[in-house]
């Protein structure tokens, strides 16, 4: 559980043997979630395990899991939503609920539904799930810190895949306008949506180059390297007057071998039988 007195703008140091440890069991979780689901999407959850283990357990989110809507505390907006189990592990692990909770997933009257809901889940920001639309959510919470004078940050999981959208541009365009500094974004960059391979189905190209172009401060960082996953956390805390952007080269699906690249697992739930493989590879229970 992360601590309450950390300041937020400190550089943060921690034990990245640790850290993969609890990745490990996050992915874990996913994947036993996934499969009493019989549905959702696998891929995505596990290939940002680390990204987001690294954000949330590394002490960069400055958040109290027993006062969900503490005024101060950082946001975190999930905008490509579909990758919730990921986030709903986090969450459990942290306190906000009771982790036999996870394995209700999907189910009818569940809090944990197949894209975050506010409305019914601890911990969760903003709901997401039409893709582009909780970036701008993201911006216009962190707008929010400066008309409100407070000094929380604003971090928002995206994907590659949702930079096809449109509105992904925009938003981007606004915050380097109004130079948000306490912005920012994880890009999920594995080159894989739900109809194939991102160059097939519509290229975007390089991000990193586009985003600078765009005004923001952009790093391309190894999504599996807790180590330079924590320097860029760190480094992007440092930067004034411009958004800051993580682009994550990832793996889908890893690190389970009959997952990884393959755009199958995007949204497909593993069986039984591929669940006791999983786990077996991840040395898991």
């Amino acid at each position: 559980m992360i601590a309450t007195n950390l300041d937020r703008n400190a550089p943060q140091q921690p034990d990245p043997q640790e850290l993969a440890a609890i990745a490990k069991e996050l992915r874990a979780d996913v994947l036993k979630m996934l499969n009493l689901a019989g549905s959702g999407h696998p891929g995505g959850s596990l290939g940002m395990a680390d990204v987001f283990t690294t954000l949330w357990f590394g002490g960069h989110m400055h958040v109290d899991p027993s006062k969900p809507d503490w005024a101060d505390r950082d946001r975190f907006v999930l905008s490509n939503g579909h990758i919730c189990p990921i986030l709903y592990a986090i969450l459990a692990r942290q306190g906000y609920f009771a982790r036999d909770e996870l394995w209700t997933l999907r189910q009818l009257g569940s809090s944990l539904q197949g894209h975050p809901d506010f409305h019914f889940t601890k911990g969760v920001d903003c709901c997401t799930g039409s893709l582009g639309n909780g970036v701008s959510v993201g911006l216009g919470m962190a707008m929010a810190a400066r008309v409100q004078g407070r000094d929380y940050r604003v971090y928002v999981g995206s994907s590659d895949g949702e930079s096809q959208e449109g509105q992904v541009w925009e938003m981007a365009t606004a915050a380097a306008h109004h130079k948000v500094d306490n912005l920012t974004l994880m890009v999920d960059w594995n080159g894989i949506q739900i109809d194939g391979y991102t160059k097939d189905v519509m290229d975007v190209r390089d991000l990193a180059t586009k985003f600078e172009a765009f005004g923001w401060h952009a790093q391309t960082v190894d999504g599996h390297d807790i180590g330079a996953l924590n320097d860029a956390l760190n480094t992007a805390k440092t930067v004034q007057g411009r958004p800051q952007v993580l682009l994550c080269r990832t793996v889908l699906g890893k690190p389970i071998s009959f997952m990884e690249n393959q755009p199958k697992y995007h949204g497909v739930a593993p069986s039984d039988e591929e669940l006791a493989a999983a786990l077996v590879e991840l040395g898991a229970s």
